[in-house]
């Protein structure tokens, strides 16, 4: 069973069971545009299977939302995880990088909050501008609703993939002030997450420039504790995990890297043969490791 917040015009304190979304932005998400048609699977019969499995690459998306996926009770350890799907900035991969990934964290007591963030990406260099404000929102939702939802306000990290990835990095290192005009007292609180996993992120490093990393990403000593996993053979180019992880050592940011010597690129957690589908083991380790899951931190 999933659980949800009910609202109404406004954010309700009451939290309820049910399989509905909450609508990010009430009043409709800033600076929003005209729709480039409805929001759908753009997934067809050419599109490759992911071990043998169908996904959903959801496009057209201009209302953002979210969905939590809270563990039972017996399971629960109060912290959350926002969850941010890969594609390129053009569609969401739902299932594979968003769905099964908020089941996976319910399935070790975390709270999977998934992020259907606005794709595709408009108009000018800054693909994930609007994915920005959307993550800054989520998260900032998230921490001011927490007495309610039962989580720690204070272990409440991110994990994307691909784009998704980028956008996690992006929000570690933009959460000072909101990226568009506030709308309520969530908008007051903190969005920075406090840590964030990236696994196979995209576009961390500038190819052209001797792969520096990308200079949206304003990496301080500040900046979350961070878990990468990334593929050698990986088309996206391994050199994204390499200097975003020398970029946050350099910064004293504590930080794990897996990488593994094949596996490619946008596997989720299916597992196959290839060792690298095995990164959820290490992530949750990761996570005991540095507190996330520890219920004595409540």
């Amino acid at each position: 069973m999933r659980t949800c917040v009910c609202v109404a015009a406004v954010w309700s304190a009451m939290v309820c069971w049910a399989a509905d979304p909450i609508l990010l932005w009430p009043n409709g998400a800033p600076g929003e545009r005209e729709p480039v048609g409805a929001e759908k699977d753009t997934t067809t019969a050419k599109d490759g299977l992911i071990a043998g499995r169908r996904v959903i690459r959801l496009g057209n998306v201009t209302k953002p939302e979210v969905t939590l996926y809270r563990p039972s009770k017996e399971k629960d350890t109060g912290a959350a995880i926002v969850v941010f799907p890969g594609g390129g900035y053009n569609i969401l991969a739902m299932d594979l990088e968003g769905t099964e990934v908020c089941e996976w964290l319910q399935s070790i007591g975390v709270t999977g909050v998934l992020l259907k963030y606005r794709v595709p990406a408009g108009p000018g260099p800054q693909k994930w501008a609007a994915p920005l404000q959307d993550a800054q929102r989520a998260v900032g939702v998230v921490r001011y609703r927490a007495a309610e939802l039962g989580i720690d306000r204070k272990r409440i990290g991110v994990l994307g993939f691909s784009a998704g990835g980028h956008l996690a990095a992006v929000l570690s290192t933009n959460f000072e002030g909101r990226t568009y005009p506030l709308v309520d007292d969530a908008d007051k609180v903190s969005c920075r997450p406090d840590f964030a996993l990236l696994i196979y992120p995209a576009y961390l490093v500038v190819k052209d420039d001797g792969d520096k990393v990308s200079p949206e990403l304003k990496i301080t000593d500040d900046t979350p504790r961070s878990f990468l996993v990334q593929a050698e053979d990986d088309g996206v180019r391994v050199e994204n995990s390499l200097g975003y992880y020398a970029a946050l050592k350099q910064a004293k940011v504590p930080v794990e890297m897996h990488l593994y010597p094949e596996g490619g690129h946008g596997y989720g957690l299916r597992r196959t043969e290839k060792t690298v589908t095995t990164w959820p083991d290490r992530a949750e380790a990761w996570l005991r490791f540095v507190g996330v899951m520890s219920k004595d931190q409540q």
